[in-house]
């Protein structure tokens, strides 16, 4: 027999998959076991034609066997336009017709496959199987189901049944070693592959697997055999010599570890993945020093791509825990691949999280906006510019970036959303309200971000001196997200200033700082709630609590705190936070007025 390998394996077994594909499109040259002919296919994709077994033949009269066939070729069609339903009805009315047709059957646990419902898959493939034991087909649909339901060992069983009649199979027998595999029944996946390389000669893949194998079964000498077999086939392949080394570090043998590493670089003084290797065994060693070292050797050498160091770099700094590698080391990592690939994308956007990381926000933003310029169609890349502009309040920044964002990616609502908070920081009130109307259409099966865009409006409109507007969009806001905290609090703001409906407003805003029970901004709102409420001891714990949880320096909860002091009758101290509140630059038109009468003058 001619040298096979498991690429070609699989590549045949690629195939296969295909055939079954168009097996399955065909299914309407299947027929019940009345038909005259069941499709099949050759490994060649050639369709074929072969006599059903007439075994548990029903003999159908000729109205039961044209509605039978009609029925089955549109249950087909229906499936193929994955009207999965439709289907299923379709082919339970072919089994109530022919109760024994084992083409409905199998067409049946495919969609049910398809759905994950292993159980009803199975058990109709079973009885397929006992209806028409020669179709290869049934039994390779229930081998792969048995696989996903984790059913290994009978998943292969029933490969074991495919090779009695197909034993030249090395697609089947692959996938039988596999399973033995992933089932743990190392022993017996051992035999199998090694019939497999009986069948196409000393195999890589093979002998890798089987060595893994070995090592799973406590055999570690077996192991090492099948190392040295690929090393007597080709030595001056350090690949193998790396194995080799691997197998000596994993059972802890570091003096012979070495001594292969050390003949890779021997071989093939250029390999840069040794330098990778070297790394992990004095990790191992616990000499961290001399582990980086090799690392960065690695992150240097011009023989290993890209993307291969990325994928390291991700290893590595992930889990710092288990690297060993320090915040220094990492940055000394990036500045490598920064100064070999100065022009690729991937490695501005890898330093960019891990600036992130360490709360280094423009700088972050910095080499984000240096990959956008190598490749400026990333959305990903742009959505995080966005969301550090919107962290750092560069609303100047936002509002340039939001624009170019709306402009490459105008389905994108996100843009528009964050397009539109810029224009209200920058009070571009009007140009807020026509982004927001446009980003609303955009908006597709997203309560919660519809809710957003109405808040955004209602806002701008609430400036626009457009309250009664306003307010209607903030009620649909709030019924669309009923956790939507700033709106919420907004219009529970906005209400008490107006003196509308301060018992909604109290409901609201309690219910927000509920949620958020030490944040100034939401129990400043609460407090002014129950000023205008007239309850003003309850405000002052509020104001006080507001105060206390990091508002001490803002003007406008300390000119709040003046105003309830004085409803409390304490106009020295009132007048004491009215002057504070002016100190830290308040812009309030009475507030002058207010120290120079020591009265609280509504604004």
């Amino acid at each position: 027999m001619d040298l096979v390998t498991l690429e070609k394996i699989k590549k045949r077994m690629n195939r296969i998959r295909i055939g079954v594909g168009i097996f399955l499109f065909l299914g309407v040259l299947i027929s019940c076991t009345n038909v005259k002919n069941v499709a099949r296919q050759n490994s060649d994709e050639e369709v074929v034609l072969e006599k059903p077994t007439g075994q548990n033949e029903i003999k159908l009269d000729d109205q039961k066997q044209n509605e039978f066939e009609f029925l089955f070729v549109e249950a087909i069609k229906q499936k193929a336009f994955d009207n999965t339903q439709e289907a299923i009805q379709l082919l339970s009315r072919c089994l109530d017709i022919d109760p024994k047709s084992s083409a409905a059957m199998y067409e049946l646990a495919s969609i049910h496959s398809a759905n994950n419902d292993y159980t009803s898959a199975s058990l109709l493939l079973e009885k397929a199987i006992s209806i028409n034991p020669d179709n290869k087909w049934y039994k390779l649909l229930l081998a792969k189901i048995y696989q996903q339901s984790r059913k290994l060992t009978e998943a292969a069983k029933i490969y074991d049944k495919l090779l009695q009649d197909d034993p030249e199979n090395l697609e089947y027998l692959y996938m039988k070693g596999v399973l033995l595999s992933n089932a743990k029944k190392y022993d017996e996946a051992i035999k199998v592959y090694d019939l497999l390389e009986e069948k196409v000669g000393l195999n890589e893949q093979i002998a890798v697997t089987k060595q893994q194998l070995y090592v799973s079964a406590g055999k570690i000498d077996k192991a090492f055999e099948e190392i040295e077999k690929l090393i007597e086939s080709n030595p001056n392949e350090t690949k193998y010599y790396g194995l080799l080394a691997d197998l000596y570090q994993n059972q802890g043998d570091s003096i012979n570890a070495l001594k292969y590493y050390r003949k890779i670089q021997e071989i093939e003084p250029q390999n840069g993945f040794v330098h990778f290797s070297l790394a992990n065994y004095y990790l191992q060693q616990g000499n961290l020093e001399k582990s980086f070292e090799e690392t960065k050797m690695g992150f240097k050498s011009k023989n290993i791509d890209i993307q291969n160091k990325l994928q390291i770099y991700m290893m590595l700094t992930d889990n710092p825990g288990k690297s060993k590698i320090e915040s220094t080391q990492e940055d000394t990592l990036v500045q490598i691949l920064l100064q070999q690939y100065p022009d690729e994308f991937l490695v501005h956007t890898i330093y960019a999280e891990s600036l992130l990381k360490k709360r280094k926000l423009e700088e972050a933003r910095v080499e984000l906006l240096k990959a956008l310029e190598i490749g400026k169609n990333d959305y990903q890349i742009w959505e995080r510019v966005l969301f550090i502009d919107n962290d750092l309040q560069d609303w100047a920044n936002l509002y340039k970036h939001s624009n170019n964002v709306v402009e490459l990616f105008p389905n994108q609502p996100q843009g528009y959303f964050l397009h539109a908070v810029a224009c209200i920081q920058l009070e571009k009130y009007d140009e807020t309200v026509s982004i927001t109307e446009e980003g609303l259409d955009f908006v597709v099966d997203n309560p919660k971000m519809k809710g957003q865009f109405l808040m955004l409006k209602g806002e701008a409109l609430y400036k626009k001196d457009q309250v009664q507007n306003a307010f209607k969009l903030f009620d649909e806001a709030v019924k669309l997200d009923s956790e939507n905290y700033i709106a919420l609090n907004n219009y529970a703001y906005y209400l008490s200033i107006n003196g509308q409906n301060l018992d909604k407003a109290e409901r609201m805003s309690g219910k927000v700082i509920e949620r958020f029970p030490d944040n100034p901004t939401y129990l400043d709102t609460h407090a002014w709630v129950l000023f205008k409420k007239g309850e003003f001891s309850l405000a002052k714990f509020y104001m006080e609590s507001a105060l206390n949880n990091g508002g001490g320096d803002n003007n406008t909860l300390l000119e709040h705190f003046g105003d309830i002091l004085y409803e409390l009758n304490n106009v020295d101290e009132a007048v004491k936070y009215w002057e504070k509140a002016k100190e830290k630059g308040s812009t309030s038109k009475v507030l002058e007025e207010k120290i120079r009468t020591k009265k609280y003058i509504e604004e």
